[in-house]
């Protein structure tokens, strides 16, 4: 048929308004489909006391991609390694928007982890004017988001010129547009990393495949989720999308529902320690 589709923005609290009203105000119909962000399972982890839903039951239909993080440094730095950092006088200074930024998360996971020390310069509006400071000099480095990295200015331009390097990167395996960066998973695998550290490291982290999900509120008919994932599936490989999307310099990699399903559970069920360290990391009180 030809349905008609009524976007509602809910901005405020990172995301959590809009994750809270998906699952006690919507109505279970399957008529309501809400964008959450993939950080909302950090928030019930870790206790915050605004957080009116468990991500466990949420009905999740699908995401269009995953969201693995990166830092890049600049090239005229005696920064080229994480062992770098770890042996410098004085350490690089990274630029971030405060303390709920992926910046400023992924310098703080690396410290809790890898023992590195980062000096975060926080205050910063947005990304684009980390970037400028960058230019500048005022800062060094910058964690975020392998997607804008890899999709826009002034990334691409730095690229050409060799202006950054990417030090870190957050995913499982390599990313074949920077193969000779490795990821966090290597590192701690030379190092000998203890099963705890990786174990925070994989609750901050991991969450990026969570990407853009989409979600229906607890309670939907099983059928109606099924229906819905289907339809979602069948989207997320329609040719005329996919070239549309490559045009645009936007990267499509599918999640579907029932692996997201399996993500949240393994988000929240962790030990007690990991969840300690997990919220030490994050500034909430244990």
């Amino acid at each position: 048929g030809s349905p008609e589709m009524i976007v509602q923005n809910m901005p405020g609290a990172g995301g959590l308004i809009a994750a809270n009203h998906m699952y006690g105000v919507a109505k279970p119909d399957g008529l309501t489909v809400g964008m959450l962000s993939y950080g909302m399972y950090l928030d019930q982890l870790v206790g915050r006391k605004e957080v009116q839903y468990d991500v466990r039951k949420f009905s999740w239909i699908g995401s269009p991609e995953k969201s693995e993080v990166l830092m890049y440094m600049r090239s005229d730095t005696p920064f080229k390694t994480i062992e770098d950092i770890r042996k410098a006088s004085t350490p690089p200074k990274c630029g971030s928007t405060g303390t709920a930024g992926t910046d400023y998360i992924l310098a703080r996971l690396l410290e809790e982890t890898l023992d590195v020390k980062i000096d975060t310069v926080l205050g910063y509006p947005g990304g684009s004017e980390i970037d400028l400071a960058v230019e500048k000099g005022e800062v060094q480095c910058r964690g975020l988001t392998a997607a804008p990295y890899f999709g826009r200015e002034p990334f691409i331009s730095w690229r050409k010129r060799n202006f950054v390097n990417v030090l870190i990167y957050g995913g499982v395996k390599r990313d074949p547009r920077i193969p000779d960066t490795p990821t966090i998973y290597e590192i701690f695998e030379k190092e000998k990393t203890p099963e705890e550290s990786r174990r925070v490291a994989d609750v901050i982290l991991r969450g990026g495949d969570f990407g853009r999900p989409w979600v229906m509120p607890p309670g939907t008919p099983a059928e109606r989720v099924k229906e819905t994932r289907d339809a979602y599936a069948k989207a997320m490989s329609d040719t005329a999308l996919l070239d549309e999307a490559k045009k645009n310099k936007m990267d499509v990699e599918f999640v579907s529902g029932e692996e997201l399903q399996q993500l949240a559970e393994r988000m929240i069920n962790q030990p007690p320690a990991v969840i300690a360290r997990v919220k030490k990391l994050l500034g909430q009180k244990k």
